[in-house]
């Protein structure tokens, strides 16, 4: 069971007086415009919008699916904060992309992705349930899909997102949602931080990320991967990045 933390649900108006019981500080009529006015006020102000992902099926539902399934939220063991989260999402994004569009010299896409393909989609499900993206598959008609417990923690997610006034659960939500748009529209949106990593402990790299694993030490992609250090901001969002080794 995810041990989220639940964001504080209720806010006191600023400047607000409290009423002690019996003490009536304006009349009905008063008290109802001054309801009115404040619904009003948080309406219009964008705290009562509501998350609404896209449908996984499409393709930048799948995305964004995909993206906030690989993230960390608060209260989850490698979280850290929006902003690492965040970053995390876009490079996990542009490892994907770099399969696909970024086949450094002397590579060929296949010993990358296991696929030859120009779509984003059959990079995620390539090898199927456990294949490149662990959960990530196309059912027996094609329609990209994933196994019951993504679609149960993000369900679970967007359940907490939607709880009160908008917090930084909506916000890493519609931040995935974003970029997932993005992409199906004009490609990643936002840098490669890892694009001019020519260099990991004194080897040759070709740059750029080409594949993301579960920050622990016994998690490794082999072959010519290499793990680009902290110190390089190769872990973010609970994940370690890897770029390739270039070639002699």
């Amino acid at each position: 069971m995810l041990n989220l933390a639940l964001e504080s649900q209720t806010a006191e108006m600023p400047g607000a007086r409290r009423l002690q019981p019996g003490v009536s500080c304006c009349t009905l009529p008063t008290m109802r415009l001054l309801i009115c006015f404040a619904l009003l006020l948080f309406s219009g102000s964008g705290l009562s919008a509501k998350v609404t992902l896209n449908d996984p099926t499409s393709r930048a539902g799948f995305i964004s699916l995909l993206l906030i399934n690989e993230a960390p939220f608060p209260g989850e063991h490698s979280y850290l904060s929006v902003n690492d989260t965040r970053t995390g999402m876009l490079q996990i994004l542009w490892v994907l992309h770099n399969r696909i569009e970024r086949i450094p010299r002397g590579y060929q896409q296949r010993h990358i992705a296991t696929v030859s393909t120009n779509d984003i989609i059959d990079v995620i499900t390539a090898g199927g349930t456990r294949g490149q993206v662990d959960g990530f598959y196309r059912d027996p008609r094609g329609i990209p899909t994933a196994v019951p417990r993504v679609h149960e923690r993000v369900a679970y997610l967007t359940r907490i997102g939607n709880t009160g006034p908008p917090g930084k659960f909506a916000a890493l939500l519609n931040y995935a949602k974003e970029l997932g748009e993005a992409y199906a529209n004009a490609g990643p949106d936002g840098p490669d931080i890892f694009r001019d990593l020519m260099w990991v402990d004194r080897i040759r790299a070709t740059g750029s990320a080409f594949s993301w694993m579960t920050d622990a030490p016994h998690y490794s992609p082999g072959g010519n991967y290499l793990r680009i250090p902290p110190s390089n901001r190769g872990v973010l969002a609970g994940n370690q990045f890897f770029t390739l080794r270039a070639p002699q």
